[in-house]
């Protein structure tokens, strides 16, 4: 199981890379928008593969942008919390398979926004990056997910430990 998470998450995040820098390098300029987590940024129990592959693509997007920076080329990573997807909803359910709901409720209620981020939001942050508004911005990693990483759904989740 690590061995394929890395291969999917991080090995598949350099392979893109590999192939579309040389393109944009030729051409002088291209914007690459790598998706991490907010598991990139601190770590979960039972999630080491998980964790280890996200922190991954945040080194490579640094390295990266370093390399490239100079010739036109940005290269960014996105950082989301939980998003309101099938795929989260099928780990709530695999978490408590009596009450999924539970999950999900116990997870808003951690987050001080109070819902998921929405795919459109993870989407607006990409298109972002991509645009001109974003042309000095390189190496970095915007998070986008409803201020759980700002101390207050961390604190919460982790309260009566």
């Amino acid at each position: 199981m690590f061995d394929r998470v890395i291969a999917v998450n991080l090995r598949g995040v350099f392979l893109g890379m590999k192939h579309v820098l040389p393109v944009m390098l030729r051409q002088g300029a291209g914007a690459i928008v790598n998706t991490a987590s907010t598991g990139g940024l601190f770590g979960g129990p039972g999630m080491a593969a998980y964790v280890a592959s996200k922190h991954g693509v945040l080194g490579l997007t640094k390295v990266a942008s370093s390399d490239v920076a100079g010739q036109g080329v940005r290269v960014n990573a996105i950082c989301p919390g939980p998003v309101e997807t099938r795929m989260m909803r099928s780990l709530e359910a695999q978490r408590n398979p009596a009450d999924p709901e539970a999950v999900h409720a116990a997870n808003r209620a951690g987050m001080p926004s109070g819902r998921y981020t929405l795919p459109e939001e993870v989407a607006g942050a990409v298109l972002y990056l991509c645009s001109d508004l974003a042309s000095n911005v390189t190496g970095t990693q915007l998070v986008v997910d409803g201020g759980r990483s700002g101390g207050g759904g961390v604190t919460a989740r982790t309260s009566g430990r």
